[in-house]
């Protein structure tokens, strides 16, 4: 996909192999994955310099410190952020290993468990049941690239992928991590916020999952997502929290009817059917307004293609080895950290037993996520 400066809107074209430029500015690329978010001048000059010194790890410690605005924790020192970099060569890093030293917290326990968390299972089914159908991905506030993952591994699924966040370190671990070695996906660091870096050609399918009550403006980042998914495209959002429910106050949630009305004519989930959906490997139910209420999130689909459901998304992707969920320590299911447990801990119960059961047969222990699929390097 094509790549515009947030700024100028000119296309930016490679200066170095370490650098873009549309003419005037320069932007930084480690490790393939160019830095465009707008507003932080500095960092990108100290990145630059570093590069063009040929001081990788040093540059590695400039993105890799920069966060979000909600992140509450400070970075890790540039030594350390430099060391991480270095360390992820050596195929014995592990993406617990990265997360840790990246001082990525609370954050680091949701992508190691993400698959298999209920927002992730909510995910799953709702792009199970509209799915990309060999068009063009662009997932949008990627994070650590979960869900880019196993659309690629997924045969035909899509016609190429590009991911976008604001954190430069979750791309970073996407790329490292999380992503199929041989995947032919884009991944790119910009903010939702600023003007958007990708210029679309043909239909496109645009997803945007577990970040639109973090924003001022969301209806704004829908109405540019039907813009970049184009008349054949799809739009698709998960876990919008309602402002109704006890466990919906993160961030800026809305009510449901407020988030349905930002993408007119989509098709409203509640976050409890799809993950019902994901567990009893079926296509989701859209839900009537009234049936809103009471969800802890609301989902959107706008598909404005007819295409059928993928079955083959709800399970793992095909010939993948399946692990005993991570979730589980010595036998017993334990939750990363109180935070996690608060949140997620009811409903993971639902449906992974306490302790590692004996009895269940491979088909029910992947549909209870007593096994499940890791990245090589988890």
């Amino acid at each position: 996909m094509t790549l515009l400066d947030p700024l100028s809107g000119r296309e930016l074209t490679p200066d170095t192999p370490h650098s873009l430029s549309d003419g005037e500015r320069r932007r930084p690329v480690l490790d393939g994955i160019p830095y465009l978010r707008t507003g932080r001048d500095d960092l990108v000059e100290r990145a630059l310099a570093a590069l063009d010194d040929g001081r990788v790890p040093d540059a590695a410690a400039v993105l890799l410190a920069d966060n979000d605005d909600w992140w509450d924790q400070p970075p890790p020192p540039p030594d350390r952020l430099a060391s991480v970099y270095e360390a992820a060569a050596d195929p014995t890093t592990t993406l617990r290993d990265a997360a840790a030293a990246l001082g990525l917290g609370r954050v680091g326990d949701y992508f190691l468990h993400r698959d298999h968390d209920p927002s992730g299972l909510a995910v799953t089914a709702l792009v199970a049941t509209h799915p990309p159908a060999g068009r063009a991905v662009v997932d949008l506030a990627c994070g650590a690239g979960h869900l880019l993952r196993r659309l690629v591994l997924e045969p035909g699924e899509c016609a190429g992928a590009t991911g976008v966040d604001i954190v430069f370190a979750k791309l970073w671990l996407a790329r490292r991590f999380v992503l199929p070695d041989d995947a032919d996906v884009q991944l790119v660091c910009a903010d939702l916020r600023s003007p958007w870096p990708l210029v679309g050609a043909g239909d496109a399918w645009v997803s945007c999952h577990d970040t639109l009550y973090f924003l001022d403006d969301p209806a704004d980042v829908l109405h540019r997502a039907a813009d970049l998914a184009g008349p054949g495209g799809a739009v698709l959002a998960a876990h919008c929290h309602n402002a109704d429910h006890p466990l919906g106050a993160a961030g800026r949630p809305r009510r449901p009817a407020e988030w349905a009305a930002m993408l007119p004519a989509a098709l409203t989930y509640t976050e409890e059917e799809l993950t019902a959906a994901a567990l009893d490997a079926r296509p989701a139910r859209p839900a009537a307004g009234i049936d809103l209420d009471a969800t802890e999130a609301v989902a959107l689909a706008l598909d404005r293609a007819v295409v059928p459901p993928q079955q083959g998304l709800l399970g793992p992707s095909p010939g993948a080895e399946l692990h005993r969920n991570p979730l589980y320590r010595g036998g017993v299911r334990r939750w990363p950290n109180e935070r996690w447990g608060a949140e997620y801990g009811e409903r993971v119960a639902d449906y992974l037993p306490e302790h590692v059961p004996a009895d269940l047969d491979r088909e029910q222990a992947v549909r209870r996520r007593v096994l499940v699929e890791l990245p090589a390097r988890w």
